[in-house]
């Protein structure tokens, strides 16, 4: 008969893909975690997973004992912390990604929890770039995207979007461009993707406008200051600017043809194969971020 701890070490290899990561997350030998891994595999007389040096992949069998596992891990964890006496039991680390235009309006709610929960420390990673939550060693995103991996989900907290914007003084020397088509002629401040290369166009409706970057940073908020200095055009989330544009420092520009619209996601592991420290910050950020940020967005 498996054991539960048998079905615990097998799912955190299939979760981190990495023999190593799971052995770190469980405080196991990296040893004991790969000899558990070969007594399952021994003790049902089937091939779990297909390993090479540099990848990881789930056999047939494999894939079916991953859905019962996760079932019992889920079962053994909500009994683990339905017996815990007080919230600050909860240890451990939380390693948390953020996109840079959420972070300063979150800071309240992550220091809240801190306070709440003096025992977990959070790690938070807060950037624009899109992470891998398994190759990053990530165990929550809150980020402006709505693409996700395999065995994620995205709670969607608040709706978002984007709005082209220049300064007064940049308009009265360039000229307000009046179609996509004139954005050629003008000078835009630009993100970087991914790779952290220069983007070169921005998104309008189901078709792409190719830009000129007078600027390019991952860094929405230097683009607002820059923006609001004059240097040129900016396509960039609405709750940075709103407060730009009542007091009269930025415009917006082309409103009909440039405003994006999006949302901003958490993003977490679709189980509830996750420590309870991790679990706990998932349902405080669901249960308060949401207000805050749309708070934000409204400027009220």
């Amino acid at each position: 008969m498996l054991d539960t701890e048998e079905l615990l070490v097998f799912s955190r290899i299939v979760a981190t893909q990495s023999l190593a990561r799971a052995a770190v997350e469980l405080r196991l030998p990296r040893a004991t975690v790969s000899r558990r891994l070969s007594g399952l595999e021994a003790k049902l007389g089937v091939r779990l997973l297909r390993r090479t040096t540099r990848s990881m992949a789930l056999t047939d069998a494999g894939r079916e004992l991953l859905r019962h596992a996760h079932a019992v891990v889920d079962a053994a964890l909500a009994a683990e912390a339905s017996v815990r006496r007080r919230e600050d039991d909860l240890r451990g680390n939380v390693r948390v990604s953020i996109g840079r235009a959420s972070a300063a309006g979150l800071s309240d709610v992550l220091a809240d929890f801190i306070v709440a929960h003096p025992s977990v420390r959070l790690l938070v990673h807060v950037s624009d770039r899109s992470v891998d939550l398994q190759r990053d060693d990530i165990d929550v995103a809150i980020r402006a995207s709505s693409k996700i991996a395999p065995g994620l989900v995205a709670r969607q907290l608040t709706p978002a979007h984007l709005v082209a914007v220049a300064a007064p003084s940049y308009l009265t020397r360039h000229g307000t461009p009046t179609s996509l088509e004139a954005l050629k002629e003008h000078r835009c401040l630009l993100g970087l993707d991914e790779r952290m290369k220069p983007r070169t166009h921005w998104p309008a409706g189901k078709r792409k406008v190719t830009v000129r970057g007078a600027v390019h940073s991952d860094d929405p908020h230097l683009l607002t200051q820059l923006c609001v200095r004059g240097l040129g055009i900016a396509l960039l989330p609405s709750r940075l600017v709103d407060e730009h544009i009542r007091r009269g420092d930025l415009v917006v520009v082309l409103a009909d043809r440039l405003r994006v619209e999006g949302a901003i996601f958490l993003v977490y592991p679709e189980r509830a194969l996750m420590p309870p420290q991790i679990r706990a910050f998932v349902d405080w950020i669901r249960a308060r971020a949401p207000a805050v940020l749309r708070t934000r967005a409204e400027g009220t």
